[in-house]
């Protein structure tokens, strides 16, 4: 699924809160205050906490992101799949960020392949991104 110019706008310049779900059914939701665009089909984050959201994903990778700007009155729902990346680039990369700017380091960066898009907006709450 191909993110818009309007949905990265969105993801990068608002906070995101992520949903989780455990193999018994409990949900998670929580901001994540890392979230960016990674490219046109997958978002990022730094997992700095470790805790229910980190083992939500460890257990079944399933996640929905929601990101709105009240201002606007625009917003998207995110559902996808996680590639939780403990090394390589992507995982150097943000150890590097967070060292430059005095963050605390991630133990892991969640990747999110984007499978299905929602509109969060008014005029089109819960419609389906056919793009």
């Amino acid at each position: 699924m191909k993110l818009t110019e309007e949905m990265k706008d969105c993801v990068n310049h608002n906070l995101c809160y992520v949903a989780t779900e455990s193999d018994e059914g409990k949900l998670d939701l929580g901001p994540k205050m890392s979230m960016q665009v990674l490219d046109d089909s997958h978002l990022m984050y730094y997992e700095r906490t470790a805790g229910q959201t980190y083992r939500n994903l460890e257990a079944n990778g399933k996640i929905c992101i929601a990101a709105a700007n009240l201002e606007k009155k625009i917003g998207f729902r995110f559902y996808g799949k996680v590639v939780l990346h403990r090394d390589g680039k992507i995982f150097e990369d943000a150890q590097r960020y967070a060292e430059t700017h005095s963050l605390k380091k991630p133990t892991v960066v969640p990747v999110i392949e984007v499978t299905e898009i929602q509109y969060l907006d008014p005029a089109r709450a819960g419609k389906d991104y056919e793009g």
